[in-house]
């Protein structure tokens, strides 16, 4: 029998995290950790309810940040690519 704590563990482990946060323009932004996804939203409540609905209602893999978070999705969609090296720059 397999544990269910071990398994909840290593379910964590896999299962991507989402920032919430505001941009320098102080717009709400939800970002998944590796970049895959994210949006913008008018206001904080909205940014949190993408964010449960995207990581399946898992209040534990929803992270605020009091940094500056910008939505830039484009490097992890398309690495390597012109659109990348275009925007890394900046």
């Amino acid at each position: 029998m397999i544990s269910t704590e071990h398994s909840a563990a290593k379910t964590a482990d896999t299962l991507p995290l989402y920032l919430i946060g505001k941009n320098s323009r102080g717009q709400w932004v939800v970002r998944e950790s590796s970049g895959r996804c994210g949006g913008l939203f008018f206001n904080r409540v909205e940014a949190i309810k993408f964010a449960m609905y995207e990581n399946g209602h898992r209040l534990q893999a929803v992270v605020m940040v009091a940094e500056p978070l910008e939505l830039d999705i484009g490097a992890a969609l398309w690495p390597g690519t012109a659109f990348n090296q275009k925007n890394s720059h900046a």
